[in-house]
């Protein structure tokens, strides 16, 4: 099954909802009628887009300040969903963020605070949500991963590793859920022109990537949402996108990792961009 059809009971639930690719695809979601709960840090900006959805697609939308990286800000979150009577039939774990240098010479906190949410955070959401989806026989988890996701980073080691792992997660509970009327699907995005990149200190970033496979939020949005309806078990948008996640995944490391190393290699530590 793919993405359910929006309910009067049903809500999707988007977790860096804030900036980027979290708020396209909260409007994608809107555009289908989905009612929408918004979690990032940032409560303005999720009140201006709560605002927004509810004016142009007459949803339903709630906003919930948490930080995913702290458990009982999880536990926090799960409560006053589960009190406010709302059924989450849509997940999307979008929250996250990256640094750029060698790992060595990283702040042990952040490289620690990453794994929390990139990682810890997407499990214990999709945990917390995935056993009433199934209780219900419907649901969809939409899963940020990257194509970072496909190869080893060296300049990039804990935020490939971590995506490397969101993309082997959602595959797997994917395969378990066969049957049971819940699909997962892991989106995998190339280069993004978002805040991400400014804020995990890869802004250089531009100059060792071709034009051509940058995309832009609205676009990644649009392929998530659809990718779900489709009930696709991974998305990777973009066609040399998906040439270069093939790539990665067959390149011998012994030839790929010098590469990626000179293109991921240097550049400043900044500290997390989660919306």
């Amino acid at each position: 099954m793919g993405l359910p059809a929006a309910s009067t009971a049903g809500t999707a639930l988007v977790t860096g909802a804030s900036s980027g690719i979290g708020v396209a695809i909260a409007r994608e979601l809107a555009a289908k009628g989905h009612a929408l709960i918004l979690v990032a840090r940032r409560e303005e900006r999720l009140r201006s887009l709560a605002t927004e959805l509810a004016d142009q697609h007459g949803v339903s939308t709630e906003v919930i300040t948490c930080d995913l990286s702290d458990s009982a800000e999880r536990d926090r979150l799960v409560e006053q969903v589960n009190k406010g009577g709302r059924v989450v039939e849509v997940l999307v774990n979008n929250a996250g963020f990256g640094s750029r240098g060698r790992f060595a010479s990283n702040d042990p906190d952040r490289m620690v605070g990453m794994v929390r949410l990139n990682v810890e955070a997407v499990v214990e959401l999709t945990s917390r949500f995935l056993g009433g989806m199934v209780e219900r026989g419907r649901g969809s988890i939409i899963n940020i991963s990257s194509t970072s996701a496909f190869q080893p980073l060296p300049g990039a080691a804990v935020y490939a590793a971590s995506k490397s792992f969101v993309l082997s997660f959602s595959e797997a509970i994917r395969t378990e859920l066969r049957g049971t009327g819940v699909g997962v699907t892991a989106v995998c995005p190339g280069p993004v022109k978002t805040e991400f990149t400014d804020a995990a200190g890869m802004s250089g970033i531009e100059d060792s990537t071709p034009d051509a496979i940058w995309m832009t939020a609205e676009e990644i949005g649009v392929a998530a949402v659809d990718g779900a309806v489709a009930d696709k078990r991974v998305v990777v948008p973009g066609v040399l996108n998906r040439a270069g996640s093939l790539l990665g995944q067959h390149t011998p490391r012994g030839i790929g990792l010098p590469i990626f190393a000179r293109i991921w290699g240097s550049g400043s530590t900044r500290g997390p961009s989660e919306s």
